[in-house]
């Protein structure tokens, strides 16, 4: 009896042991997974007042973490967007701008540091999973800039033939699918990429969770053209482009699952967001950016500002909501402030907002932020309360017929002939121009803009930046 007795108490310390191996221990770097989905509204997520799409994980992982309702993309187009959230930069000062099309002669420069290197340099296992839209160059894939493992689209999934109206435009052959730095497979249906992409998720966390890891996955949807797996279809009460986001949230669930199988939810950084605001032409197949002003491709609140959420269980107290503006900018400042790794040696535009998450402070890390679209064309700035707009032309389907089931419909284009000042914290759809009310805060904002046309330039007023830098390009 007094054998199996200690036989049995030391297969429970053994069992303990290997428990504690299995979980991130305190003193450990936290993991990091950063889910960021292509076009997503505003809107499109329950927390944030979707009237008619379920997503129970993504509401789940808000009451448990921390909910941004000021959370700004880094510009309103696919490859500047992901430009910025990767290298804490404005695109415009890495010479990323709008969106590369395929066999691309430019990508991310080799010698910008991206958000993979920092951590990979502190000792971080690396991967993405998804769309990249960096460069489909081989010198300019994820695999050249820190990842250690790659599998997705190098560029949006409407960059293909089978796209309604698409072809007669590009031209473009079928769409390749990349496993670290070879084609592996060309689509012809998209219905089962998000499962694939899910579950390269889950197997990289199921391999790693003995080290810390950063996890990035980029889904292509719901970026026209929409598709969706047979589990989804038909489930919404949003049609298509409903079954999508339902199809998303479950994907994150399947990302939870595996953390909290591997006890590492406690130790991991979770990230929600989306690259940039709906893409409104397509109508039925397009997101909502309620209650903003209009959506991707603008300067408008609705096409720059993006459901985000960030859970750390350790460090972070959840159930909060923040209404102090960050943007995608200061999101490598703050993970690198978390995981205590060495911020990039070339100048940066991000600002750690770490002590903003925790609630220590409620002032932006920022006194201003700038948005660009067009190449290089300011367009407005955030100060505080207040966003003004400079002259400039943008596109509405405000008036026009919306698309329809894949196809689009056609944007009217507006002359915004002078300077207009907004009070968002009173004004969050931007109706009411207050510009010749508040001539002082007009002027104030023109001497930030001034300065920052002097750094990254205005090709709008023939500025050329002092600061900017070349992307790569191929000879």
């Amino acid at each position: 009896m007094r054998v199996i007795l200690l036989l049995f108490l030391c297969f429970a310390v053994f069992s303990c042991g290997t428990e504690v191996s299995k979980h991130n221990k305190a003193e450990n770097p936290p993991n990091i997974v950063l889910i960021f989905t292509d076009d997503q509204g505003y809107q499109d997520v329950g927390v944030f007042g979707s009237p008619d799409i379920e997503t129970p994980n993504l509401d789940q992982l808000a009451s448990e973490g921390v909910k941004l309702t000021s959370f700004y993309a880094a510009q309103a187009v696919c490859s500047a967007s992901r430009a910025g959230i990767l290298t804490g930069c404005y695109p415009n000062r890495i010479g990323i701008h709008n969106a590369m099309m395929p066999n691309s002669k430019i990508g991310l420069h080799p010698s910008e540091t991206t958000l993979a290197e920092l951590l990979k340099d502190n000792g971080y296992k690396t991967a993405i999973f998804g769309k990249w839209h960096l460069g489909d160059h081989p010198n300019f894939l994820p695999i050249k800039h820190g990842f250690d493992e790659y599998f997705g689209i190098p560029y949006s999934n409407d960059m293909w033939p089978n796209h309604p109206q698409q072809g007669t435009i590009f031209n473009f052959g079928p769409l390749p699918v990349f496993e670290n730095e070879s084609v592996v497979d060309t689509l012809t249906d998209q219905s089962q990429l998000t499962t694939q992409i899910t579950n390269r998720s889950v197997d990289f966390i199921n391999r790693n969770w003995d080290t810390p890891f950063f996890l990035y996955v980029p889904h292509p949807q719901p970026h026209v053209p929409l598709f969706v797996s047979e589990k989804f279809k038909g489930k919404s009460e949003n049609g298509l482009y409903g079954d999508v986001i339902m199809e998303l949230d479950w994907s994150v669930g399947e990302i939870l699952k595996a953390l909290k199988d591997n006890n590492l939810e406690r130790n991991t950084v979770v990230i929600f967001t989306s690259d940039n605001g709906p893409w409104l032409s397509y109508g039925n197949h397009a997101g909502s950016a309620q209650p903003f002003r209009e959506g991707k491709g603008t300067a408008w609140e609705g096409g720059h500002r993006e459901p985000f959420i960030m859970r750390y269980p350790d460090k972070l107290k959840g159930g909060r909501t923040i209404e102090t503006p960050i943007m995608a900018i200061d999101i490598l400042p703050t993970l690198a402030e978390i995981t205590r790794s060495k911020l990039p040696e070339k100048t940066i535009d991000g600002k750690s907002a770490w002590k903003v998450f925790t609630g220590e402070i409620k002032e932006s890390p920022q006194k201003a932020y700038f948005f660009y679209y067009k190449v290089n064309e300011l367009h407005g700035v955030r100060y505080g309360k207040w966003k003004m707009y400079f002259p400039h032309n943008y596109r509405t389907m405000s008036g026009q017929k919306p698309g329809l089931n894949g196809l689009p419909g056609n944007y009217k284009f507006i002359d915004l002939e002078d300077i207009e000042l907004y009070d968002l914290s009173t004004d969050i759809s931007e109706t009411k121009n207050v510009a010749k009310e508040y001539p002082k805060v007009v002027m104030e904002i023109k001497i930030l803009a001034n300065d920052m046309r002097y750094r990254l330039g205005d090709s709008l007023l023939d500025i050329q930046g002092t600061e900017t830098r070349s992307a790569g390009i191929v000879e």
